[in-house]
Parts: structure tokens; C-alpha cells; sequence
């Protein structure tokens, strides 16, 4: 049987239940930031081109902000520390692939 992942803010790390489809005014019970938002998005990568790995999607200036995406596919994690959920490790393993282009 597949494990299924939970969808945990971006912000805060607390775990998100959906009763059904994600609105974009909808936020995190927890600290009231908005959830419908890229860092919260399964295609958020900070290492390609617009920072998404959906390449249909338009360009999102602010990726924490909520948006109208209709790529949109909410993030699931094995389980991530709080404060900034998955964004924040996927933000450091990015850097440190980046940083490693360029050491000696």
C-alpha cells in the first residue's frame, strides 16, 4: 500500500488537512499565512528556470503570496521540521548544489 505524504505549510511547518480543493484565499490554520501560495506547490524548485518545474505555468514574482496558478498541485513531504516546511530544506540543498559548482 503507498504511504501517503502530508501537505505541511511553508511558513510554519503545520500540518494542512483539506476537506476539498484548495481555494486561493484559503490559509494556514496555524499561523494564518496563505497555503494556495509556489512555496507550498509540488512544482516549486528554486533551481530552474521561473523556480517551477511546470513549464506551462506563468511566471509568480512573489512566492509566497497567493496566486492563481492552475498548475497548482499541492506539496506532500515524509515530514519536514517546522519553519518554512520543505521550502526551506529545498532552498539549502539548492544552495549547497550551487555552491559546490564553484569550489576548488
Amino acid at each position: 500500500s503507498r504511504v501517503e505524504g502530508m501537505k505541511l505549510c511553508h511558513r510554519c511547518g503545520s500540518e494542512v488537512h483539506l476537506l476539498s480543493e484548495l481555494q486561493r484565499t484559503d490559509s494556514c490554520r496555524n499561523c494564518l499565512t496563505d497555503l494556495k501560495v509556489c512555496l507550498n506547490c509540488r512544482f516549486f524548485d528554486p533551481s530552474v528556470n521561473n523556480q517551477c518545474r511546470e513549464t506551462q505555468a506563468e511566471w509568480c514574482p512573489d512566492k509566497e503570496k497567493a496566486n492563481f496558478c492552475e498548475f497548482f498541485v499541492f506539496g506532500e513531504t515524509a515530514g519536514n521540521p517546522p519553519g518554512m516546511g520543505g521550502a526551506q530544506h529545498d532552498r539549502e540543498r539548492a544552495r549547497s548544489k550551487f555552491d559546490s559548482l564553484f569550489k576548488k
